[in-house]
């Protein structure tokens, strides 16, 4: 498995280290994972520019990066297989998912914007851009976030709507690949309307249903439970569930995203308001898409 982990000159760089270690050491020692850390820098190599003074300021660019990018390699456990890389793009939205593309690849991690609340998610330029284009699954470590000595928990926010089968796939295979239980968690924001009776059953039927279709992909593998959590709102809601430290949140795209293509939608983005766990967005897939990919975890 291979993780393209975005870098930058601040915390943002740090936390997704943090992440990606956290995954990369609870992963089954049959899918060892190979971290690409990358710093991506706007323009084009020093070789290729136009001016002299364009090349001499790329050229000093590109060492400032390469000794922070020394660095940061020394965060990564020499157990861990890793390799660091500057990359030149238009942006570094663009530049990681070129790198991401150029052969296979499981996620892209980056980090929330640095000036976003500890352990909260503020969406920065470099995530937005990625969570809406993205052709591969991208995870977002909040602010301040501390790599736990093993994740402990796979939640999965699955709504009602068609395409809630592809997270729930990717959450059943990364459980059993990360050796961690299984939490599907629903989301219901009620008001006063006579209605949210019959929409509160007709969650926790789905709830059930979908816990057994899991429980039986993953056969013994692992633990899978359920929560149906209520609140005046989807942040209310959030609040009112547990979150372990050692926990990932697993979603998938809006039905408007792009075949193999994120869009985060709605849900999802009031979800990052009230977070304090990191996320992970799978793309959208047609059925015979994801099936002739034998599968897809992170």
């Amino acid at each position: 498995m291979r993780y393209v982990v975005g870098i930058t000159m601040d915390n943002r760089g740090r936390d997704a280290v943090s992440l990606a270690l956290a995954l990369a050491q609870t992963t089954l020692t049959s899918h060892r994972v190979e971290l690409d850390l990358v710093h991506v820098l706007r323009g084009v190599p020093p070789e290729q520019a136009g001016s002299k003074p364009e090349r001499e300021y790329q050229k000093l660019c590109l060492e400032e990066a390469e000794q922070w990018m020394a660095k940061t390699h020394d965060l990564v456990p020499k157990t861990i297989r890793s390799t660091t890389s500057v990359h030149f793009a238009d942006s570094m939205a663009a530049g990681l998912i070129d790198k991401a593309t150029s052969r296979p690849c499981d996620l892209i991690i980056v980090g929330a914007a640095s000036h976003g609340p500890l352990r909260r998610f503020t969406i920065g330029s470099v995530a937005n851009a990625l969570l809406h284009s993205s052709p591969i699954p991208v995870a977002l470590a909040p602010s301040g976030y501390l790599p736990p000595s093993r994740l402990t928990r796979l939640s999965c926010a699955l709504g009602m709507r068609p395409g809630a089968e592809v997270a729930l796939n990717v959450a059943t295979q990364s459980s059993v690949l990360h050796d961690v239980p299984l939490r599907l968690i629903s989301l219901i924001a009620l008001d006063s309307r006579t209605e949210d009776v019959e929409r509160t059953d007709a969650a926790r039927d789905h709830a059930k249903k979908l816990l057994l279709r899991a429980s039986q992909s993953v056969e013994d593998a692992t633990e899978v439970m359920v929560d149906v959590a209520l609140g005046r709102s989807i942040e209310s809601a959030i609040e009112k569930l547990t979150w372990d430290d050692g926990e990932i949140v697993l979603i998938g795209s809006s039905r408007l995203a792009k075949n193999r293509s994120i869009f985060m939608g709605t849900t999802a983005n009031k979800m990052l308001r009230s977070l304090p766990v990191p996320m992970v967005v799978v793309p959208r897939y047609h059925a015979a898409d994801f099936i002739s990919d034998n599968g897809i975890s992170i």
